[in-house]
């Protein structure tokens, strides 16, 4: 049985067997769908759960020296990621100035989904992180974001390439700052880092049980988008690109292991930045990039991020992570 391989236990839990399932149906050209306002409240509800409960956590742990550590590096790995990518994608590829930023932003973005199946995942295993990682997930989404609105300001491309069109620098950082997923995910962990342990009872089951199988229905509907995308998009990601997709992922998640040893954190909340590090961003970066670059081909960078990097990291990369941050910490 998988469960009994060591690192494969992930593969058998239910939220990767229903991603598993939404991708096979997707394949098999099914008619299965989720509505898109389902898809997006659950988006939403998963983010105040992780959000609340990581505050309300934290609330009893205390936000020490380990916190401020794992947010430092995680703020600086997220805003300078997108560098190192935009450098690689320069030199791979002939993507166009506004696309390789969008690309760049995703891969030092984080994936909230990626973030809770890692924290189970190494929950079960025994590595069980700090809540506070919580709090760190939510600082990391917008570093790479504003990293690639410094890069797009580089471009020479004129008046039709700037970015923001009417709306502007301002605008975007609005929808950087007070973006749905970034509001909801800092938002939820001070309420639950205010209202502390008795909150938590409050609603542990909305935010425990009912959790789970929330993952498990939007990891359906993620399948079922990740496997309609790469049918439809796949021909734009070239071999380099499919390369970059994986490669760059699994040596952000190392850099950020090695780092973290150095920095002397803890095993569990270093193999959670390495999961963090090691994904990439599906909801926060295309809703800025949509306003911040417009002309940027998002059946690249979306394309890539969830029909290749996503399912990588479910399956396989989060177990390879977890025990290479064993070995490391060994």
């Amino acid at each position: 049985m998988l469960e009994t391989v060591p690192g494969l236990a992930l593969l058998t839990t239910p939220a990767v067997l229903f991603f598993l399932l939404g991708a096979g149906a997707a394949f098999a050209r099914s008619d299965l769908a989720v509505p898109e306002p389902v898809a997006k409240s659950l988006a939403l509800y998963l983010m105040l759960c992780i959000g609340f409960k990581g505050g309300a956590e934290a609330r009893t742990a205390g936000l020490d020296g380990d916190f401020l550590v794992a947010a430092g590096l995680g703020v600086a790995l997220s805003a300078l990621l997108p560098l190192v990518a935009y450098v690689v994608l320069k030199k791979i590829s002939r993507l166009d100035h506004a696309t390789i930023c969008a690309h760049a932003a995703t891969y030092g973005s984080v994936s909230v989904v990626t973030f809770a199946a890692g924290e189970a995942y190494l929950a079960a295993q025994g590595l069980a992180p700090g809540r506070y990682m919580a709090a760190v997930l939510a600082l990391m989404e917008a570093p790479a974001i504003l990293t690639a609105l410094l890069l797009l300001n580089r471009s020479a491309a004129g008046p039709s390439g700037r970015p923001g069109g009417a709306l502007g620098q301002a605008g975007i950082m609005r929808e950087v700052v007070f973006g749905a997923a970034t509001v909801m995910l800092l938002g939820s962990f001070m309420v639950g880092l205010v209202s502390g342990p008795p909150g938590l009872a409050k609603l542990d089951v909305f935010v425990g049980p009912l959790f789970q199988g929330a993952l498990c229905f939007f990891l359906l509907d993620t399948g079922l988008v990740a496997a309609r995308r790469l049918m439809v998009g796949g021909r734009k990601l070239t071999p380099p690109l499919l390369g970059f997709a994986i490669g760059f992922p699994v040596l952000s998640a190392v850099l950020c292991l090695l780092v973290s040893r150095w920095a002397g954190l803890a095993v569990g909340d270093g193999a959670l930045l390495a999961i963090l590090a090691g994904s990439a961003s599906y909801i926060a970066v295309p809703a800025a990039m949509r306003l911040a670059a417009p002309q940027a081909d998002a059946g690249v960078y979306v394309t890539s991020s969830l029909a290749v990097t996503f399912p990588f990291n479910l399956t396989l990369g989060i177990a390879i992570y977890a025990a290479s941050a064993t070995w490391i910490w060994r």
